[in-house]
């Protein structure tokens, strides 16, 4: 029961910090805490079901998240070279 407070947490964490920074990495490391709430949720209730499937997902779905952090860091790396900064509310110039 400790593991669903703990994601809870996590998930309460990765929200606030996803809507409150203007900082791109920390927005994607923040997405990142989410996912692994997520995935915490999913195996504790595995465990506590003895349901293995969910455990086989929750590879995947670290699969997916390390496939967004690639493609995340991309964009920051080419928003940094065009703008030099990583501030979110910058992209609103590149707009124009």
């Amino acid at each position: 029961q400790h593991y669903i407070f703990l994601s809870l947490a996590l998930f309460c964490i990765g929200i606030m910090g996803t809507l409150m920074r203007r900082n791109a990495i920390v927005i994607l490391m923040c997405i990142e805490l989410m996912l692994n709430s997520a995935n915490l949720l999913m195996v504790a209730f595995s465990k506590m079901w003895n349901d293995p499937s969910s455990q086989v997902f929750v590879f995947f779905v670290m699969v997916v998240a390390a496939a967004e952090v690639a493609v995340g860091l991309a964009i920051i790396v080419l928003m940094y070279r065009k703008v030099h900064s990583v501030d979110i509310n910058i992209l609103n110039r590149l707009k124009h």
